[in-house]
């Protein structure tokens, strides 16, 4: 994407003429660059309170969008409130440039099915996903323009796209642009697209076909028309207010809604296409709206609002360690070293080696995420106690026994930049370095025992969101897992799951999915959570290894997951200093019988894939996993998981997988898709730690695309490429 183009009219006219001297050109060019300055200062003084979102999640005005982005990381949870329509969606701002939208629309007047045993009372619920991408950026004369697709592989109730832009002039902000589908729907222009080609003129309802596909071909069919709109940033920076002309008559969004005053078969009336609203800032973290629409409906909502890129941890009472040297006439403490390195760098069960010119110690890291921090923290007990005569220092990550990454660390470098004796006006010297693992030097001056038992007790969280029966079921349980490691690279581990409370009795799909024809794989998901309020979730005999540089291996058998026992193997290649890894795992399971947990039931399978990791350059925190290979259900594909990591370590994702399966045999969703937001617990509590929380959504839980969830997958246990 472009980023920051600038097109200086004024410059380019003094270039072309050419008549001016050269002190007069650079005259000109000064105030040409005093105008946009001074362009840029009124716009931004106006814009203190932000972007703000719109009814159908996303920056826009009203009920149509704008060209503009809020700040990368931007993270909303928006709700939405008419007589019609409930409108529940998250938005995230990806990167910069892109947009990305989850809605859930609650048709309020439409019950979910015609079958009250199934769906109860409930209304119906509509699943949609949005994308915008910038593709200009505003200057001093040029507008932000975007384009943006809304309602994509959903339903295609409201399904459209539209090119917009939006150019603000002091305290206004106005916004044009055209749109097809929804957006476009009262056609108040002619379709361009119909001069190239008549099929432009038609299209097609992407409800019929179930929903759950990308409808390429309908993009920029049907009706077309102009929309656009006025946004005003009072001087009062909490409240704006906006003015918008609908490019939507609303004729076509069959609500089941009668009233004296609305009735039309059936159908929303639109009394004037004007929209006017107001939006007021109550904190820095929530925003109210109260528009008045269509020329007859209120509609009320809200937004909750925070920025991924600017949460920040906070430790108070985690004192680093100050560099102060204190040598002793008997030697290093090698005992005090490895206590301190564990209470105040998180490097616990350290084996330490030394010689006279390097010391190496190798240990676990289980508490600074930030590996820069904890070589820092390390280095500084090290050279706290280590004669200055030691030239390097090298620090060996271990996880699950395995050495996976290390850092060296120039001892004197470290020294002159801790006691400030860089000469005034040097750069500071690079300190650290990672380098590849190799064969340890020195003689062992401590070997510590590790304890061969561990275990841990957490909440745990699972959801479905959207279901027929009930639009949020869940389970809130504790979870208890134990590890005994019987060597160096034999380990046996398992977990539980105590029922605290749940509503999934509520989840009647008992019977197999009369829309697809694929074994039941995942769809038994109600029988084994109601199976029993205390679940063996895995219990299995694992061994890992690191056969070669670079290479990291691990076979493992038992209970694997809470649907699955079986047994399989596999192998990582991740090699030092790329931006990429490879593995492959091979898996050959049975269905784990829900009745009785401890046996299992007659459906097995081989399931295994090859497994892509790549960190994306010129954008950081990208990420890409890319899976090939045969799932649960026998089906072929590939799954693509495409993430962002922002400055707080918060990761997120979406996901998708296409397998042979045709739409029809998968049914309704026709593949499997979703996103998730992974939360580094430091965040939240008041200690350092490596662990994290996720957080998924999916719209639908089907048989086709699943993976068998393996414990301690080789990715998760080598390190992470970034």
């Amino acid at each position: 994407m472009t980023k920051n183009r600038k097109f200086k009219v004024g410059y380019l006219s003094l270039v072309i003429s050419g008549v001016l001297s050269g002190q007069a050109v650079a005259q000109d060019v000064a105030q040409q660059s005093d105008i946009v300055k001074n362009v840029t200062n009124s716009n931004t003084r106006f814009d203190s309170a932000g972007v703000s979102q719109s009814d159908f999640g996303g920056t826009g005005l009203l009920q149509m969008p704008t060209a503009r982005m809020a700040r990368s990381g931007e993270f909303n949870l928006n709700y939405r409130d008419n007589e019609e329509y409930r409108r529940y969606s998250v938005s995230l701002q990806l990167f910069d440039w892109l947009e990305t939208t989850v809605r859930y629309t609650d048709i309020r007047t439409r019950a979910y099915s015609n079958n009250t045993d199934f769906s109860g009372d409930q209304s119906y619920k509509d699943k949609a996903f949005d994308l915008k991408a910038r593709l200009w950026q505003e200057s001093a004369w040029l507008p932000d323009v975007s384009f943006g697709l809304r309602d994509i592989a959903g339903t295609g109730l409201f399904d459209s796209e539209y090119l917009v832009a939006s150019k603000r002039m002091g305290p206004f902000d106005f916004t044009f642009g055209i749109g097809w589908g929804n957006i476009g729907q009262s056609g108040n222009i002619k379709n361009p697209a119909c001069e190239f080609k008549a099929s432009f003129c038609q299209r097609s309802d992407s409800y019929k076909t179930g929903g759950g596909q990308f409808e390429v071909g309908n993009f920029f069919h049907g009706p077309a028309a102009l929309f656009g709109g006025i946004e005003y940033q009072t001087p009062w920076n909490p409240l704006r207010f906006k003015l918008e002309y609908d490019g939507n008559d609303y004729s076509h969004e069959a609500s089941d809604f009668i009233s004296s005053r609305k009735k039309s078969d059936g159908k929303i009336k639109q009394d004037s296409p004007f929209n006017i609203g107001m939006v007021y800032r109550v904190s820095d973290n929530f925003d109210t709206t109260l528009s008045w629409q269509r020329g007859n409906t209120l509609m009320w909502g809200f937004s909750l609002h925070t920025n991924f890129d600017d949460l920040r941890q906070s430790h108070p009472e985690d004192v680093p360690p100050v560099y102060a040297p204190v040598h002793s006439a008997n030697g290093t403490n090698w005992q005090q070293v490895a206590r301190e390195l564990d209470e105040k760098a998180g490097y616990s069960n350290a084996d330490i080696y030394a010689d006279g010119h390097q010391v190496t110690i190798v240990a676990d890291q289980d508490k600074y995420r930030d590996k820069n921090e904890a070589t820092q923290r390390a280095a500084t007990v090290l050279a706290n106690h280590v004669p200055e005569s030691v030239g390097e220092y090298h620090i060996v990550r271990r996880s699950q026994r395995l050495p996976v990454e290390s850092t060296a660390v120039d001892t004197k470098a470290f020294r002159d930049v801790q006691s400030a004796s860089i000469p005034l006006g040097q750069p500071e010297p690079v300190t650290q370095r990672a380098e590849p693992l190799s064969d340890i030097n020195g003689q062992p001056v401590l070997r510590s025992e590790p304890s061969r038992l561990t275990y841990g007790i957490e909440p745990t969280l699972t959801q479905s969101v959207g279901g027929a029966e009930s639009f949020y079921m869940y389970q809130v349980a504790l979870k208890g897992s134990a590890d005994y490691r019987l060597s160096d690279h034999w380990s046996v581990g398992g977990a539980a799951s105590l029922n605290l409370i749940n509503n999934y009795d509520r989840f009647n799909y008992k019977s197999p999915p009369n829309d697809s024809s694929l074994p039941r794989v995942r769809t038994w998901i109600r029988e084994y959570v109601t199976s029993s309020d205390l679940l063996l979730t895995n219990l299995q005999l694992t061994r890992m290894d690191n056969p070669a540089t670079d290479w990291y291996t691990q076979v493992y058998g038992g209970y694997l997951e809470m649907m699955y026992a079986g047994v399989g193997s596999e192998v990582l290649y991740r090699p030092f200093g790329e931006r990429w890894a490879l593995g492959l795992d091979v898996n050959y399971v049975k269905q784990r019988d829900w009745n009785d947990i401890m046996r299992t039931a007659d459906y097995d399978v081989v399931t295994g894939h090859l497994t892509a990791y790549w960190e994306m350059p010129y954008v950081d925190g990208s990420f890409a996993k890319i899976s090939v290979g045969r799932y649960l259900a026998g089906d072929y594909g590939v799954t693509v998981d495409l993430s962002r990591r922002f400055d707080s370590g918060i990761t997120a994702g979406v996901f998708a997988t296409k397998t042979d399966v045709s739409s029809k045999d998968y049914g309704e969703g026709s593949f499997t898709k979703g996103f998730y937001i992974s939360i580094p617990f430091d965040l939240m509590f008041t200690e350092p730690t490596v662990k994290r929380g996720a957080v998924g959504w999916v719209p639908l839980t089907r048989d086709g695309g699943q993976m068998l969830q393996r414990r301690n997958g080789l990715y998760g246990v080598a390190g992470e490429i970034r």
